[in-house]
């Protein structure tokens, strides 16, 4: 995990800010995150503080309002509270699931009419609403989004400037170093399992699998236990009446990047069970889906997607399926399946994110007034500075780099794989 106090940051005599955009407009879209409040929150201030002369609108429900024209006007009032944002999770002011260029989609939910582009509403709206300068919260999808947007307009020689802001609770955009909210993402998801952990105590030979988002990387589900363990840590327990670190702590960590040896680790697991009398997995939405989709074209049963091709997650429940395949080789008695999704995604920032929301926007304030776009992030390929990234290098599903030293530490910990197995990183 980053530590964003040590952040490169800009500094201020680097930056002309004798030209602040007349007119801007802020939209949250794709999932939530623990950060999409508190971002909002934080441009709205800083443009109140900075530049009050600059005008801010949002869009409701992110590109559906744009391209249905539904937006909101920031007021004094707003400005002057808008630091109570940071309290609150979700967004303020709505997310959606669009992508501009799919026209069929568009049409079908009644965005658009029969032969109209997308992109040439979304065009006319900014245009119609004098927005010189577009900040979009979103995930790679989004900030795509809105890169494809600038490009149309650009052809049209209206020059929008959009800046990003990286959203995403996987923390898997390329070459973002940390994306806001996966902070916590993790420890909500730690907040989460320490409840969650005490319903082993409801039933003899327990399983309870942790389902923890991450389509394709597996960096949330093993932040989340790293999280989860560190919290655990730090209480106090009572070993001679049963309640162990080891009957607490976590026992298996399973991700799309590392295959799963159903078998071996059901031996391993095996021999947790009789030893605490439960046992504890967090597995990653995403882990196995691949093998699962092909049994169910195989069957001939279809898969459902979405706008942009994702498989529908929530009707395949890996979680439930890896469930059933262990508890029968292991021989548990009960199985609880756990998501703890949604509780992390809505949470508020915490401490960690605010600093690392605050210090992004700063810089995409900053890149407003020079009027040049890309997404404002930590870039791993620049030592990690906080740098606003060329929209042409932004992509999505990076993969968690499991031969991280914390990650290969937390393994050898629980005893889920040998050290020779996942050389560490150098």
């Amino acid at each position: 995990m980053v530590n964003t106090k040590t952040i490169a940051q800009v500094t201020a005599d680097s930056i002309d800010e004798s030209n602040p955009p007349k007119k801007v407009a802020l939209l949250t879209a794709g999932g939530l995150a623990p950060c999409l409040s508190s971002a909002v929150g934080a441009l709205i201030t800083e443009y109140a503080s900075k530049h009050p002369s600059t005008e801010i609108i949002c869009y409701v429900n992110g590109y559906k309002g744009l391209l249905l024209g539904e937006s909101v006007y920031v007021t004094p009032g707003i400005r002057a509270t808008a630091g109570a944002l940071h309290m609150h999770g979700g967004s303020p002011i709505g997310n959606s699931r669009v992508k501009l260029t799919n026209y069929k989609d568009c049409l079908k939910r009644g965005l658009i009419k029969e032969g109209e582009d997308p992109q040439r509403v979304a065009a006319d709206q900014l245009i119609k609403d004098g927005v010189d300068v577009l900040h979009t919260i979103g995930g790679d999808d989004t900030n795509m989004a809105a890169a494809d947007l600038a490009a149309f307009l650009a052809k049209e020689n209206y020059k929008l400037c959009v800046i990003g802001l990286p959203k995403t609770i996987d923390n898997d955009v390329y070459p973002i170093t940390q994306s806001l909210g996966a902070i916590t993402a993790a420890e909500q998801g730690g907040r989460f399992f320490s409840n969650i952990v005490a319903e082993s105590s409801a039933n003899p030979k327990m399983m309870i699998v942790h389902e923890v988002m991450g389509r394709d990387c597996g960096w949330l589900t093993a932040a989340t236990a790293r999280a989860y363990r560190e919290q655990l840590a730090k209480r106090p327990l009572l070993p001679t009446i049963g309640l162990t670190k080891d009957r607490l702590d976590v026992h298996g960590v399973y991700i799309p990047e590392i295959p799963i040896d159903l078998e071996k680790e059901a031996a391993r697991l095996k021999e947790v069970l009789e030893r605490n009398d439960n046992v504890n997995i967090f597995i990653s939405e995403g882990a196995g889906v691949n093998d699962i989709v092909a049994e169910m074209e195989r069957q001939g049963k279809q898969v459902m997607r979405d706008a942009f091709g994702h498989v529908k997650l929530d009707l395949i429940n890996p979680g439930k399926y890896f469930a059933d395949s262990f508890s029968a080789l292991i021989g548990a008695e009960k199985v609880l399946v756990q998501k703890s999704g949604y509780f992390a995604r809505a949470a508020p920032a915490n401490d960690e994110d605010i600093l690392l929301i605050q210090q992004t926007v700063e810089l995409a304030v900053q890149q407003a007034c020079k009027r040049e776009g890309g997404v404002c992030a930590m870039d791993e390929d620049n030592g990690n500075k906080m740098s606003c990234i060329d929209f042409k290098r932004i992509k999505g599903s990076k993969p968690f780099n499991y031969k991280c030293e914390w990650f290969q530490k937390l393994l050898a910990e629980i005893g889920q794989v040998p050290s020779e197995a996942y050389p560490v990183a150098a």
